[in-house]
């Protein structure tokens, strides 16, 4: 699924993971890095708060965030994350209600774990975001 919604990102496309621990935020985020032909490997920001994925394919570069250490949107802001948002994917895990002001549309997706399974609801903001979910669960 990641896969299949990275070839389908562009520049300017914000998308905030959502869900536990162990949820399936950055294996989503590696499968959205291998549809965008970003370089990797793609891990957990947690420590680094975030790190930015050149593309290998001359397409947008993925911006990765975790925001689960910041304390709200005030700190996500020092990050500057809109000088990089035009030019980029980005991804922020833990972004529920802190990142919601980086972009008007925006694709929200909520993991839970189902046994072996994640359960994913795509919560899009947005008419790009809206017409992109019907191309993701094809």
């Amino acid at each position: 699924m990641g896969a299949r919604l990275g070839s389908l990102l562009r520049a300017g496309d914000l998308v905030v993971l959502t869900g536990g621990l162990g949820a399936g935020k950055t294996t989503l985020t590696q499968g959205i890095g291998a549809g965008l032909g970003v370089r990797g490997p793609i891990t957990s920001p947690t420590f680094v708060i975030s790190r930015i994925h050149p593309s290998l394919v001359d397409g947008p570069a993925l911006v990765h965030v975790d925001a689960y250490r910041l304390g709200g949107s005030a700190e996500l802001d020092d990050l500057d994350l809109d000088a990089e948002i035009a030019g980029s994917v980005t991804v922020v895990e833990w972004g529920s209600g802190l990142a919601d002001d980086l972009a008007e549309s925006r694709l929200e997706l909520v993991l839970e774990p189902d046994g072996d399974a994640r359960v994913v609801t795509l919560l899009p903001t947005g008419r790009r975001f809206h017409d992109l979910v019907q191309h993701v669960i094809r």
